[in-house]
C-alpha cells in the first residue's frame, strides 16, 4: 500500500486531503511544518509528498528544493498544492523539481486522479533502473548519470528529460510531448524551456550529447 505524505499547516484541507487518500486505500502521515516532515522522511520515505507552497517557517519551495538535492530523496513523486494562480509561481515550482501541481481550492476527485496518476508514471519509469545510450549510463535507482563511467552533474529536470528521451531511443519526440512528460501534463509553459534545457543537457554531456538529435520543426530524437 503506497504512503503519502501531507506537509500542510492548514487544518481544514489537510483534513480534507486525509480523508479523501485514505478513503482510496492509501496510508497517510500528516506534518504541519517542515521540521516535522524532514525529521520523519529521515526515517522514512513515502511513496508520493503533497506539498504545501505556504508554510510557517520554511516554505514549500525550499523544502522542495532540499528534496531533489538530496540524492537519497530526489526521486520521491512531489505534487505541489498552492493558492497561488500565477504561471510563475508553478513554473517555478517545476523547474526546481515538482512533477504536479494542484491549487486551492481543489475538488476531492482530482485530487485522487492527480495522485493515481503520477504514481501510475511512477511505477513505470521504475521498470527501467539502469539505461545506457553510447557512452551514457543513466542509473535510476542511484538517480546518477555516468559518461564514460565519470559521474555527470545534472539538475532534477535535467536527468528526468534525459531519463525520458533514453527510455524513448530512436522515437521522435515533440516538445509538447516532452513538455507534457517532463514537466507535468497540464503545464502550459513556452516549448523554448524544452529548448533551453536540451542546450544545457547536450553542454553537460559533453561529446555524448550529439547523441541528442534535432528534427526540424518537431522535436529530439535521441540516437539508439
Amino acid at each position: 500500500m503506497a504512503t503519502i505524505y501531507i506537509v500542510e499547516d492548514d487544518v481544514n484541507i489537510r483534513e480534507i486531503e486525509r480523508y479523501a487518500l485514505k478513503n482510496s486505500g492509501y496510508e497517510v502521515e500528516e506534518f504541519e511544518s517542515g521540521a516535522e516532515f524532514f525529521k520523519r522522511l529521515g526515517k522514512k520515505q513515502p511513496s508520493l509528498i503533497l506539498l504545501d507552497v505556504m508554510l510557517p517557517n520554511e516554505d514549500g519551495l525550499d523544502i522542495l528544493s532540499k528534496i531533489r538535492a538530496d540524492r537519497e530523496t530526489a526521486g520521491i513523486p512531489i505534487i505541489m498544492v498552492t493558492a497561488k494562480t500565477s504561471e510563475l509561481d508553478k513554473v517555478k515550482g517545476l523547474d526546481l523539481g515538482a512533477d504536479d501541481y494542484i491549487t486551492k481550492p481543489f475538488g476531492v476527485m482530482e485530487l485522487i486522479s492527480r495522485v493515481k496518476a503520477l504514481l501510475r508514471r511512477t511505477r513505470q519509469e521504475e521498470t527501467e533502473s539502469r539505461l545506457c545510450c553510447g557512452d551514457i549510463v543513466l542509473d535510476n535507482d542511484k538517480h546518477a548519470v555516468y559518461i564514460a563511467g565519470a559521474l555527470c552533474e545534472l539538475t532534477f529536470k535535467e536527468f528526468e528529460l534525459l531519463k525520458y528521451m533514453m527510455l524513448n531511443q530512436g522515437i521522435v519526440l515533440s516538445r509538447d510531448k516532452i513538455m507534457d512528460q517532463v514537466w507535468g501534463f497540464d503545464y502550459e509553459g513556452e516549448s523554448r524551456t524544452v529548448d533551453m534545457h536540451i542546450k544545457t543537457l547536450r553542454q553537460k554531456l559533453g561529446a555524448s550529447g550529439s547523441l541528442i538529435k534535432t528534427v526540424r520543426n518537431v522535436g529530439y530524437r535521441m540516437e539508439s
